[in-house]
């Protein structure tokens, strides 16, 4: 009697050990760095390796593991059930099963995941191969469950989604904005890692030069004429049009243009401005900023001139645009620096109309929504639906409105605070 005492107590003992061991396995899975372990798996090691495809394969993974901890408990309770019935007697039936769940819920569940939780990628390095070889070997029986339970859900109208690039990048979002978020000198580094991963979700209409901002010659201009321009302006390279300033005939470059001067022996009305232009590279407004930048890398090219659907001049994109997109502002000693946004003593900001509600964001870390609207004045007026005077005053999205300036039917300057701030 003693010794199956002994041996009784022994297997239940290895149970509740392995339901912990499985218990442990599956926190682990799920916690620890998929960027530690990619980093491992690139480096050579053949356990992170694995780790990595059952992650890859998250839902059948715990499906394993969990039908392991499942199938170990249950033999617990039964074992305990029938010895607590033939050798306690009835009573005991009341008991034993408090005990048990006690000694469970501590060590097969509680201390497992502490420490999993903790020192989530050392214990699936401890772990893995037979955790792997679980995997594999009721692989194709955890299929099947999966296959009835999503069977099952689908009875409901449940459909069960998988993570697609989205999610992973609000994850990543989310993540920098943690680690970041007690660091008030790291506020830099936090949005260009934020405006890394923007990029694929904004199109160059949101961040190009307006066409109504941009800097043309004429290229009926005299050759004198287009000179000093050139000179005069703050850019390197320049749209030229002819006839109308729809129609552009290519981008004047100052370098190129100080060469031809040059080969003239000054005598600039002898230059022919047009064997001086490169051919002009269009693309539609619609391209996002991921692409663009690699197509900027591919041609070898600063200046891009945008077009609509339809093929009318928008405006331009430079490579210097999308770089401020992920860095901040870029300035040099030829800038114009006029940023657009001006603090107020009462915590409120003067902003011109034509600064993008990413800049306002960006630098003022708030979340005025960016969707309908590229500019400040362009989400005024999407949420009023009317052109508003001077003076009038609009509360949207929680942040308060104050138009100061207009030009005919344009937005030049507004007043703008958190309603909170306001009060």
């Amino acid at each position: 009697m003693t010794l199956f005492l002994l041996g009784f107590i022994f297997f239940v003992t290895l149970l509740i050990g392995i339901a912990g061991f499985l218990s442990a396995a599956e926190t682990s899975v799920t916690a620890a760095s998929k960027v530690k372990l990619h980093t491992m798996a690139k480096s050579g090691n053949k356990k992170a390796q694995m780790v990595k495809m059952l992650q890859e394969n998250l839902g059948l993974s715990l499906s394993t593991i969990l039908l392991g901890n499942t199938l170990c408990l249950a033999f617990v309770n039964a074992f305990v059930g029938d010895f607590s019935a033939d050798y306690l007697g009835k009573d005991a039936l009341i008991y034993v099963p408090i005990v048990v769940s006690f000694f469970i819920a501590v060590y097969a569940e509680t201390l497992p995941k502490i420490i999993a939780i903790n020192s989530p990628e050392r214990v699936l390095m401890l772990v893995i191969w037979p955790v792997w070889l679980l995997f594999r070997l009721f692989k194709p029986l955890t299929i099947s469950i999966n296959y009835f339970a999503r069977a099952h859900l689908n009875l409901f109208g449940y459909k069960p989604k998988i993570q697609d690039e989205f999610a992973a990048l609000e994850e990543l979002r989310g993540a920098i904005d943690i680690h970041y978020a007690d660091q008030q000198d790291s506020l830099d580094e936090r949005a260009m890692l934020r405006g890394i991963l923007e990029l694929r979700s904004v199109d160059v209409n949101e961040i190009m030069i307006h066409r109504k901002n941009v800097t043309m010659i004429d290229g009926a201009d005299s050759p004198t004429s287009i000179v000093e321009q050139v000179l005069n302006s703050p850019f390197t390279r320049l749209p030229v049009w002819e006839g109308n300033p729809d129609n552009i005939i290519g981008i004047i470059h100052a370098k190129a243009l100080l060469r031809a001067v040059n080969a003239h022996q000054g005598h600039v009305d002898e230059l022919v401005i047009k064997t001086t232009l490169t051919e002009p590279w269009f693309i539609i407004e619609t391209t996002d900023l991921i692409d663009q930048l690699r197509a900027f890398k591919n041609r070898r090219e600063h200046i891009a001139i945008v077009v609509d659907e339809y093929g009318s001049f928008e405006g331009i994109v430079t490579l210097e645009d999308i770089l401020e997109e992920i860095v901040g502002d870029i300035t040099d000693e030829h800038d114009v620096a006029v940023r657009g946004i001006r603090p107020l003593d009462d915590g409120a900001y003067i902003i011109d109309g034509t600064v993008t509600i990413r800049d306002v964001n960006r630098q003022l870390e708030w979340e005025l929504p960016d969707e309908e609207a590229a500019t400040i004045a362009g989400l005024l007026l999407f949420e009023i639906r009317l052109i508003p005077e001077v003076g009038q005053v609009f509360n949207i999205r929680g942040y308060r409105f104050e138009v100061l300036r207009k030009h005919r039917n344009q937005i030049t300057l507004l007043k703008v605070s958190k309603e909170s701030e306001a009060r």
